[in-house]
């Protein structure tokens, strides 16, 4: 049910989870924040679920491709409920929008299970709970939008959202994966500019609503065009860091990631040791010779799935070019390394790799694999030092003739 989730991540969410569904019922008891308005709740509804709609697919692609950190261009509908609407009322708006995309994009993509989605729902109800709240207090509900008064309510319930929503998901995010890392847990600059850029049609939205609704159409295709553009940039930079002949991190990709994980080891210390596998195909050329540079590539990616199959779920794999791999093990001991460097050579050496040509069916067996193994901090205090000894390591192996793992 909770897909490995650690207990203090668990008891995190649950917490949220709880408090939503509390403040949001107790708010709907008491009438607190106002008068209710269901022609406002019905409108900002149709309007998130006609643009989610519209915007599906790549919302989905965006799903596939992204990291921690997502920018949902649902705030823009967000935000003009937090000041037009009671906070009860715009936190179940927050409710029904996120159940819609769950139903619609996000319950066909493996990296959004279902609890993250119920903490994702929990932390935007109350980022919108606690902005609209925050205006009914000061009593800035209802201010006419064109105003100063209005202009400031509006920009002080985008502040209030914006903190209070960033507070929670980079707290989530760091008790579910460690990181630590603001880029991680916040997401980048350039995250946070779209992020703005959001909440400013979000603004327009508002005030197009409150003074002359019909104006709001002209929200939604910049809007569109902004999650397009969302998608082309991941593409771009998920292409930009990815091998094309096996789909693994190429060498800058890998190298990023495992400067990270350095940084992350030095602040953890003696104990946060991680380990490198520097693994190179045997006898790849005799493959290209006799088969062709086509097959040699299908191998070459058979080869990179067995790696992958072979390692944690939280060590990277990238390919160094030609017939060179690397793997980086986080936070892992000696006697582990061995046992999976031991694991990869065992399965590429059980691979029987089948390919349909113009001319018939090539197979292809026997495959074997020389590895390297090196371990920060005893390789040395850099990257570079780790990076070196297994290249050394590695030579060692295929000196002593190939098919083994040498330290």
């Amino acid at each position: 049910m909770w897909g490995g989730a650690k207990p203090r991540w668990i008891a995190y969410a649950l917490g949220c989870e709880l408090l939503a569904v509390v403040t949001t019922g107790a708010a709907l008891a008491g009438g607190f924040g106002g008068p209710v308005r269901p022609g406002w709740f019905a409108v900002l509804v149709a309007l998130g679920v006609a643009q989610a709609e519209m915007s599906r697919r790549i919302e989905r692609l965006r799903r596939w491709m992204s990291g921690q950190t997502h920018i949902n261009v649902t705030s823009v509908w967000y935000l003009a409920g937090v000041v037009l609407l009671p906070p009860a009322w715009v936190a179940l708006l927050a409710l029904v929008l996120y159940t819609h995309l769950w139903v619609r994009v996000w319950r066909q993509v493996r990296t959004r299970p279902a609890h993250r989605f119920v903490a994702s729902t929990a932390w935007a109800m109350l980022s919108c709970f606690a902005a609209s709240s925050v205006l009914a207090v000061l009593g800035l509900h209802g201010t006419p939008l064109q105003t100063p008064r209005g202009l400031f309510a509006l920009c002080l319930a985008a502040a209030v959202f914006e903190l209070v929503n960033v507070g929670l998901v980079a707290a989530g995010i760091y008790l579910y994966t460690s990181q630590r890392s603001a880029a991680d847990l916040i997401g980048t600059w350039e995250d946070n500019a779209f992020e703005l850029a959001t909440l400013c049609l979000g603004g327009l939205a508002a005030l197009a609503l409150a003074e002359q609704p019909v104006l709001v159409v002209f929200v939604v295709a910049p809007l569109l065009l902004l999650h397009r553009y969302l998608l082309l940039k991941q593409q771009l930079q998920v292409a930009a860091v990815t091998d094309e002949k096996t789909g693994l991190l190429n060498t800058a990709g890998w190298h990023e990631s495992a400067t990270r994980e350095h940084a992350r080891a030095q602040r953890r210390g003696t104990a946060g040791g991680f380990a490198v596998l520097m693994i190179d195909l045997d006898h790849f050329k005799r493959i290209n010779d006799t088969y062709g540079h086509l097959t040699g590539d299908d191998v070459l990616a058979a080869v990179a799935v067995a790696i992958s199959g072979s390692v944690r779920q939280g060590d990277t794999v990238g390919r160094f070019g030609g017939e060179e791999f690397v793997v980086l093990l986080p936070a892992i001991g000696n006697a582990d390394v061995l046992a999976i460097a031991e694991r990869v050579r065992v399965a590429v050496g059980e691979l029987n790799v089948v390919i349909s040509t113009g001319s018939g069916t090539v197979r292809v067996s026997g495959l074997s694999v020389s590895i390297g193994v090196a371990r920060h901090p005893d390789a040395g205090p850099t990257l570079d030092d780790v990076l070196r000894t297994a290249d050394a390591a590695l030579y060692r192996a295929k000196e002593a003739g190939r098919n083994r793992v040498a330290v």
